[in-house]
């Protein structure tokens, strides 16, 4: 920029700033998915929403947001919860124990949930207005009936592969963006594996609802922005055709 023109841009940024504008400038772009992005679904099941075994609050009004995001994305992945009968997870499974208690397992602190999401029941199924035609990969999880997993990436002993990182990265995948349920534990987790495993993530705040545990849903933005994900919003999104 030359000197006098820089002049100008200046001044005129400093006469906004005195009259006390604070529009800014210049309108944010919005953010267009291309063909190296994917957006992740994570957990929209009946279980977690309203009439569910563990339900979130508000958890069903991600689905419109999710459908309408989903147009603008050529690649798509969901995840489902596909807990055994008996999972160790389960408050039931452990005599004493109360959901939403906290225990020491082989592999770390462990929330017990009420029974929830168990393979092959109508709980588990994903849920019905979900309209995601074009979605190529489910991926189950919590199905070793021993350890929970939170995250589409890896389980909770953070030693057992998904397998979902291997086939983002075969299929050339840079960027992912977060949605669904519930934000502060299996949507967190997603997004800071993906972190770990080396692609850019984004969590698009109001596609999420969250469970908000003894302070567990600020926990979890504040150690997402730690490790560099990002938080946007489902306006900040392309989806133009």
């Amino acid at each position: 920029m030359h000197d006098t023109h820089r002049r100008i841009f200046l001044q005129s940024a400093a006469a906004l700033g005195l009259a006390g504008l604070s529009a800014p400038l210049f309108a944010a772009a919005k953010i267009k998915p291309g063909d190296k992005a994917a957006l992740i679904v994570v957990d929209v099941q009946n279980c977690f929403v309203d009439g569910g075994t563990l339900p979130v609050k508000g958890g069903a009004d991600v689905v419109p947001v999710i459908n309408r995001l989903s147009t603008a994305f050529e690649n798509i992945v969901l995840t489902q919860d596909w807990h055994t009968q008996g999972h160790a997870s389960f408050a039931s499974a452990h005599p004493g124990q109360k959901p939403f208690s906290s225990i020491k397992l082989g592999y770390g602190n462990q929330v017990l949930w009420p029974d929830h999401c168990v393979q092959g029941t109508e709980d588990a199924a994903l849920h019905k207005d979900l309209k995601l035609p074009s979605a190529q990969l489910i991926i189950r999880k919590g199905y070793h009936k021993g350890v929970d997993s939170y995250s589409a990436f890896e389980e909770a002993d953070r030693r057992t592969p998904t397998g979902l990182g291997g086939y983002l990265k075969q299929r050339g995948i840079k960027t992912i963006f977060v949605t669904g349920l519930a934000t502060d534990f299996c949507v967190a987790w997603t997004a800071l594996d993906a972190r770990k495993a080396g692609f850019e993530a984004y969590v698009i705040e109001d596609a999420t609802r969250a469970i908000d545990l003894n302070g567990s849903l600020a926990k979890a933005w504040k150690e997402m922005q730690a490790k560099g994900v990002k938080r946007i919003q489902s306006a900040d999104i392309d989806i133009s055709a």
